[in-house]
């Protein structure tokens, strides 16, 4: 059994061994290691407050993109309506242009119509004028050629002369 008790030499020198190391310890090792453990710490803990700090930044860009992407439909929204707005303004405009155009030609045709109308119609006039002239003529040498109808046709026109004062 006196292996498994120690002797009290053995335990002085034991726990004088333990207090000199734990003194040398606490001088040299233990501060600089609780130094860098509360260094550590800290950085841990700046480190989570910035993580926070960006993930408040991070839902507030978030928050900042929606509203912008809102407000970028909005205007798309707006600049598509403006664009029909002014597409139908220039298709209406192309329409009464064209109409205004169609009105004008037609003007234009029934002009050049009545026109050449006139002149057909003068045409015609002028050549029935002259092919009753001829046959007048026709007529009037034919039953002329006789001297007793020549002097017959001549009292007559007197005759008229006369009534006709």
């Amino acid at each position: 059994m006196e292996l498994l008790t120690p002797g009290t030499g053995l335990l002085f020198w034991q726990v004088i061994i333990f207090l000199s190391t734990l003194l040398v310890l606490s001088k040299f090792a233990w501060k600089p290691i609780m130094n860098s453990l509360k260094a550590r710490e800290k950085f841990i803990e700046d480190s989570l407050e910035s993580a926070k700090k960006a993930e408040e930044e991070l839902v507030s860009i978030q928050s900042k993109n929606e509203d912008l992407l809102t407000e970028a439909r909005k205007e798309r929204e707006m600049i598509i309506a403006e664009a029909k707005k002014v597409s139908n303004s220039m298709k209406d405009e192309a329409k009464q242009s064209a109409k205004e155009m169609a009105d004008k030609i037609i003007l234009d045709a029934k002009n050049v119509i009545d026109t050449e109308k006139d002149k057909a119609m003068n045409d015609v006039k002028n050549k029935l004028a002259e092919l009753s002239i001829d046959i007048a003529e026709k007529i009037i040498k034919n039953e002329l050629s006789k001297d007793s109808s020549q002097k017959k046709y001549v009292d007559d026109l007197i005759k008229e002369i006369n009534d006709s004062k």
